[in-house]
């Protein structure tokens, strides 16, 4: 009786050297049955067979022969071989259960994985339309992002616009009513209203929530002009008040200019030698550069302001950032009007300094298109074709006329 084949022992495949390339050791316990050693000494057990007339090889995988790892892979060896002589290719039933392994992780992958963002997001509905729309076609896209992102995408982050309901813009722009802003409630509804309408232009919802919705207030035309009585109190007040908001205010009334371009200056702004404050146009509302001269009133606030170090901003309390909180300096200044007079002034606004500054000026005799230029208006004396080709900018006449209010305050403030 004919031995069986002992085939490779633990100890042999222990004794065989790698190589810088792999190669195989037969074992004879198994009919084609061979252990490969890698260049890193890592032991692999092979089935070569034939298969529908084509040479086949099974890969069993690598195995440790002190830990029993040999006779596991040769009864793998036999279970394949078993499988062989019933017709079936053990190699390629492997490499069919791998694929369908592959397709059902897939599937668990799919499953697992979040469903992607809706495309009608609130949020995602805003950076589309800035993007999109109001960057590319209008100037004053950073106050439409300031709007929408601040008011809308505050409130209804991560619901879909399309779920949005009237009552739900009721609620929010009522809100905005009760705490005592409701011309910026218009402003919120209106940039809502034209976001909703782009939104359904691009089919992402099928009708606007906005459709039916009036907007919150009734707005009156501000034609509020504080007369030179008034401008002597509001400067008086900002002396009691201090800094941050009597120095700001004060500028507010010497240079005519915005309220936020006044609050965000920076001393890197302004050259004191030559006078001149340069609002650059990322902080401009025009998005123009602008030179504004400076009277010696106008200097004269500057230098008094305390200065902090390393910071660039004149009116800050962080350091970091300018001052904010304008209607809380608002009050600060009406209270100490109240202390000042008896008479009370008509109710009034900031921006309703810029106003009398222009008319102030008209009535010393200024010219309406300098007073523009001081005012840094792109319409008007300067809108359509004049303001193509009409270049110049009025420096000198700006600088008289600034002058020329300036001293008209300093008159008005020493008489009180």
């Amino acid at each position: 009786m004919a031995k069986k084949p002992l085939g490779l022992t633990v100890a042999g495949i222990k004794a065989l050297q790698p190589r810088a390339a792999p190669f195989e050791v037969k074992d004879d316990a198994l009919t084609g049955a061979y252990v490969e050693i890698r260049p890193s000494g890592a032991a692999s057990y092979v089935l070569r067979y034939r298969f529908n007339d084509k040479s086949c090889k099974l890969t069993l995988g690598c195995f440790d022969p002190d830990e029993g790892g040999l006779a596991r892979v040769r009864k793998a060896g036999r279970e394949a071989r078993n499988a062989l002589s019933e017709g079936m290719d053990p190699a390629g039933e492997k490499r069919a259960a791998k694929a369908a392994r592959a397709v059902v992780a897939r599937q668990a992958e799919a499953i697992a994985a979040p469903a992607p963002p809706a495309a009608d997001l609130v949020e995602i509905v805003t950076a589309e339309f800035i993007e999109r729309y109001a960057r590319p076609n209008t100037r004053d896209w950073r106050e439409t992002q300031r709007l929408l992102e601040r008011n809308i995408v505050g409130a209804w982050r991560g619901r879909r616009l399309s779920e949005i309901t009237k009552a739900d813009i009721h609620a929010l722009l009522d809100k905005i009513v009760d705490r005592g802003a409701s011309v910026g409630a218009n402003r919120i509804f209106a940039q809502l209203r034209k976001m909703c309408g782009w939104a359904v232009s691009r089919g992402l919802i099928e009708r606007s929530p906005c459709e039916g919705v009036d907007k919150p207030s009734t707005e009156t035309k501000r034609d509020r002009v504080l007369d030179n009585r008034e401008l002597a109190l509001v400067w008086r007040a900002c002396e009691a008040i201090d800094f941050p908001f009597g120095p700001m205010t004060k500028l507010l009334i010497l240079t005519g200019a915005r309220r936020g371009e006044v609050a965000g200056m920076r001393w890197s702004e302004i050259d004191i030698n030559k006078a001149i404050w340069t609002i650059p146009s990322e902080r401009s509302k025009n998005h123009r550069a602008h030179a504004v001269p400076l009277s010696p009133q106008a200097l004269s606030v500057l230098r008094s302001l305390p200065r902090i170090i390393g910071c660039d901003f004149l009116f800050s309390t962080t350091g970091n950032t300018p001052s904010s909180g304008f209607s809380k300096g608002k009050g600060r200044i009406d209270s100490a009007l109240l202390k000042l007079d008896t008479d009370p002034l008509a109710a009034w606004t900031m921006h309703d300094i810029r106003r009398s500054v222009a008319t102030g000026m008209a009535r010393h005799g200024v010219a309406l298109h300098v007073i523009e230029r001081v005012l840094n208006h792109v319409s008007g004396s300067f809108g359509g074709i004049v303001g193509v080709y009409q270049q110049h900018k009025f420096a000198d006449e700006m600088r008289v006329a600034l002058e020329l209010w300036g001293e008209h305050i300093e008159r008005l403030t020493r008489r009180m």
